[in-house]
């Protein structure tokens, strides 16, 4: 489910947008106008939430983008294997599997709390609470 439509000049900097389907926080947004009949050009930086690759790509500036619900909850770690945990959400008490990352692995423990991200049906740890 998508938040909102924006128009690219009015993107900025801490924005996140989708770009390929995928949720991106826009590091920058250089906007450059052309000639007398031509059409503004936006030059957009950004990297993606879920894998941490940049992406810089440089799009018209009428062009639309599409501003992502992220859902931002609390959960209780129950497990950690290789390179999945499991969790239970707070509020409804649903255990889910996710991947964890390495940083993330060494930080927490079992029966700690830790804020995951549902990002357009996306779920990710992001950190400890």
């Amino acid at each position: 489910m998508v938040f909102k439509l924006i128009n690219a000049t009015q993107i900025r900097a801490g924005m996140t947008i989708l770009v390929d389907g995928v949720a991106c926080i826009v590091k920058s947004n250089d906007l450059s106008k052309t000639g007398r009949h031509g059409h503004a050009k936006c030059r957009i930086e950004a990297v993606s939430i879920i894998d941490g690759k940049k992406k810089v790509f440089v799009t018209g500036g009428h062009d639309r983008f599409e501003i992502p619900m992220i859902n931002k909850r609390k959960a209780q770690l129950l497990s950690i294997t290789d390179d999945e945990a499991s969790i239970m959400d707070l509020e409804n008490y649903e255990t889910i599997k996710l991947p964890i990352s390495e940083e993330l692995k060494e930080l927490i423990k079992e029966g700690e709390q830790v804020e995951y991200w549902d990002i357009e049906g996306i779920k990710i740890i992001k950190r400890k609470i």
